[in-house]
């Protein structure tokens, strides 16, 4: 009953991802198809993030790295040397957590806003690096051959085949959380989220366990990378590695509840949709037309949560739940 319950949270986060996945298939449509990969996509960055972010404590406002060097290790290995979608996935999660397990070791050493701060210099410093690869591209980057999408069904199939991939990855990541969340290691992590020093006289090794939720934050970002710039057909500096979706990733995590299974899932999605409204809609003041405010949206979400609801969406509900059943009768 024990294990039961403390997978419970797992097990429903799952289910309601794999229900809502499902809803653009049974209905046929395109457009729900599109949404609902966007909604996957940051659910997927989100609950890897929270392996870092949720369990361990650090703040990073550089994951989009991850996401950016799988992008590319995938694309190439698509584009120059011919590889299968399954092999560029691998491929982009791979090449991104050898690059956090490297990274990790040097930079966790740092705490707080220091370790922040880091993560933004080596965002930057890899887009920069990238810049100056002429085999990937460059400035410019690289391009697919529409003929590549021949092997998926064409593009329409390719489409179909790039969301269920998606599904299956967000899924993962979500699971991946769980089971984190519920082991040995993820008990270490929390000690060292509330008191690092004082995990070190419990008798955690620290730095392994940083490295070790760094690496696995790393590696669902680098997949997930792989597929969007895949379906993309194309990939650059500037679009792989934006801070600003660091900075909305960081938001989507703290809205749904940091260091809760269900708390990537509840963040993730709402605000995915709440930004794709933004997106489509034209905002007027006094007048005047108001377009890509999604980033000031996510900054006021931000100072929101951390005043007003410290542990999220579902921390709170999870009190207001509490509280009503230990209101006498």
């Amino acid at each position: 009953m024990g294990t039961q319950r403390r997978h419970a949270p797992t097990v429903v986060a799952a289910s309601l991802l794999v229900l809502s996945a499902a809803l653009p298939a049974l209905a046929g449509s395109a457009s729900m198809r599109e949404t609902m990969f966007s909604v996957l996509l940051a659910i997927g960055l989100a609950a890897s993030l929270n392996i870092l972010l949720g369990y361990c404590g650090y703040a990073s406002f550089g994951h989009v790295v991850f996401f950016g060097i799988g992008g590319y290790a995938g694309f190439y290995l698509v584009a120059v040397q011919g590889a299968h979608l399954a092999t560029a996935i691998a491929g982009g999660g791979l090449v991104a957590g050898a690059f956090a397990a490297g990274l990790g070791a040097a930079i966790l050493r740092l705490r707080g806003p220091h370790f922040a701060l880091a993560t933004i210099g080596v965002n930057e410093a890899v887009k920069a690096l990238i810049v100056n690869i002429e085999p990937l591209g460059g400035p410019t980057g690289m391009n697919l051959n529409v003929s590549v999408f021949r092997a998926y069904g064409g593009a329409a199939g390719m489409l179909w085949a790039a969301y269920g991939t998606a599904a299956a990855i967000a899924v993962g990541a979500v699971v991946l959380g769980g089971l984190v969340r519920t082991s040995r290691f993820g008990l270490g992590l929390l000690v060292i989220r509330e008191d690092e020093d004082a995990a070190a006289v419990l008798g955690v090794v620290a730095w392994r366990y940083k490295v070790g939720a760094y690496v696995l934050s790393a590696v669902f970002p680098g997949m997930l990378g792989a597929l969007f710039f895949f379906k993309q057909g194309v990939i650059e500096p500037a679009g792989a590695f934006r801070l600003d979706l660091s900075v909305e990733l960081l938001v989507m995590v703290m809205l749904g509840g940091a260091g809760t299974v269900l708390g990537p899932l509840v963040g993730a999605g709402s605000y995915q949709l709440l930004r794709s409204g933004l997106l489509t809609s034209d905002l007027e003041v006094l007048g005047v037309r108001i377009r890509d405010v999604q980033l000031a949206v996510a900054g006021a979400l931000l100072l929101l949560v951390v005043q007003l609801v410290p542990a999220g969406l579902v921390g709170w509900a999870r009190g207001r739940w509490l509280a009503l059943r230990s209101r006498p009768a």
